[in-house]
């Protein structure tokens, strides 16, 4: 299977960045995109809306729905998946995009940044996953794919923000146990993770950062879309990255995914 025509994928945080990204290529197949996210009024400080996002998708080939959703309210969280469901009839793969991002130390990261970090990141990828799983179950080739990075358990990338990574890592190891939980069920669940630093507004929380020195959101894309369009019997519990898993598929020249080519690469966070 080379294509998600036909597929329900419901995405958190798919208003803009990767997540949009993701739809957007998924919906060139021909999908049904679940745009799932907390902006439902513009502004201007950061650009794209659930419903800007659905006219895109739209545009693109698919089909859409618009729902405002909080991933830290569990009450948002399933009447957001079980519209979905009356919508388009059930949901073939979940794609916990969504995530708040702190890159400070201990000593500057206020209890109300620690509780946002880890009831986004952690809670909120475990209360998805779980929401939609009565409705995974029933699907052909199902899916849940985390845009979150390997373990590893070194001491470089704690201690410069270990909320941060504390709160990534938790939905790392939502990767290893629902991976085994649910391999009976045939539900595939695998962790993707850029090589480097992608071109979205989460830059803007990166002092020093340039756009310029980045990857654009479609490589991650593309990558996500030869995971999810693979048999989800064959490839579960997997830490991916997104230029290895287009090198297996036969793509090695990156070149057209650089913001400014030939500009040198900044590497991303939890990678050497």
């Amino acid at each position: 299977m080379n294509s998600l025509k036909g597929k329900t994928v419901f995405i958190t945080g798919a208003s803009r960045g990767i997540g949009l990204a993701i739809g957007l290529r998924a919906a060139r197949d021909g999908a049904n995109i679940v745009v799932a996210a907390k902006s439902a009024v513009a502004n201007p400080k950061l650009p794209g809306t659930i419903h800007t996002a659905a006219a895109e998708i739209e545009a693109a080939g698919g089909r859409a729905l618009a729902l405002q959703c909080d991933i830290r309210d569990e009450g948002e969280v399933r009447t957001a998946v079980a519209s979905a469901v009356e919508h388009f009839g059930g949901i073939d793969i979940l794609v916990n995009n969504a995530s708040a991002i702190w890159l400070r130390g201990a000593a500057d990261t206020p209890m109300k940044r620690y509780d946002l970090v880890h009831q986004v990141n952690a809670r909120g990828t475990f209360l998805c996953s779980q929401a939609c799983l009565p409705h995974l179950q029933k699907a052909a080739n199902p899916h849940i794919l985390m845009l979150s990075p390997p373990l590893d358990m070194s001491r470089k990338w704690f201690a410069p923000h270990v909320a941060y990574t504390m709160a990534k890592y938790g939905m790392s190891m939502c990767v290893l146990g629902m991976a085994e939980e649910f391999r009976s069920l045939g539900i595939a669940v695998n962790a993707l993770w850029p090589r480097t630093v992608i071109a979205t507004d989460a830059l803007n929380m990166i002092p020093g950062v340039s756009r310029e020195n980045a990857r654009k959101p479609e490589i991650v894309a593309d990558a996500a879309h030869a995971i999810l369009t693979s048999p989800s019997r064959e490839r579960t519990g997997g830490f991916l990255i997104d230029e290895e898993v287009l090198a297996h598929c036969g793509i090695t020249d990156l070149s057209s995914y650089a913001v400014v080519p030939g500009q040198a690469l900044l590497p991303d966070l939890f990678l050497d």
